[in-house]
């Protein structure tokens, strides 16, 4: 890789970082202080912004600048979004539920140490083993906690979606063709069944990988 490539990755993953750090930092902060209703208003516009910033890593992956492969990248981060935009900014009747603390706690610690890891990895070739071993040891919580809290949280805006019909498109009309978000939901949660195994099985492959590498070394 060359010396751009890895300045851009090493700006890129520590600026991600910030914003993750500082919506971690709110979440926490907020929960004691204020209760979990209030947690969503406290990291809204930072969560937003970090969250959204992971949709270059699809185009990393696609254009080979990161060997991630975009089969694991696309349905992880596409899920985010999804229930980042989708979900807790589209029906605000959500963001007061115990679930969007357990999400944003879930994906803040995830993300403050995964981009931690490759932030010094990209700027020194190396990370430090704690650092390694936190980066494929802490999803084997936070995932399922992660996961268990997007599916929460679909589900229980799915009345909302019906009730309102947002983002639905009726016939008759222009394009003749019609689309139902409350439908659009259900095939979502019904990706989950297959997805998460998937992913889960695949970040212990990568666990695997990379803790018996560091103990040859």
């Amino acid at each position: 890789m060359g010396f751009l490539s890895r300045t851009y990755l090493t700006i890129y993953n520590w600026t991600v970082f910030i914003g993750w750090a500082q919506v971690l930092y709110l979440a926490v902060k907020t929960l004691i202080e204020s209760g979990h209703e209030h947690v969503y208003d406290a990291v809204e516009k930072p969560l937003q912004l970090a969250q959204s910033a992971a949709f270059l890593e699809i185009l990393h992956g696609l254009i080979g600048l990161v060997r991630s492969p975009i089969t694991a990248t696309l349905p992880q981060i596409g899920s985010r979004l999804y229930v980042t935009w989708g979900i807790l900014y589209s029906f605000p009747e959500v963001r007061t539920h115990i679930l969007v603390s357990s999400l944003v706690i879930s994906w803040g610690i995830t993300e403050v140490i995964r981009y931690s890891f490759f932030g010094t990895k990209e700027a020194f070739g190396s990370a430090p083993s704690f650092l390694l071993w936190l980066r494929y040891s802490a999803f084997l919580l936070l995932y399922p906690t992660g996961i268990s809290s997007e599916v929460g949280l679909i589900y229980i805006a799915m009345p909302y979606m019906k009730v309102s019909e947002k983002y639905c498109i009726r016939m008759p009309n222009k394009w003749n063709s019609s689309f139902d978000y409350f439908s659009a939901a259900i095939a979502t949660l019904g990706l989950y069944i297959p997805g998460s195994p998937f992913l889960y099985s695949y970040m212990l492959s990568q666990r695997k990988k990379a803790l018996s590498k560091t103990k040859r070394e």
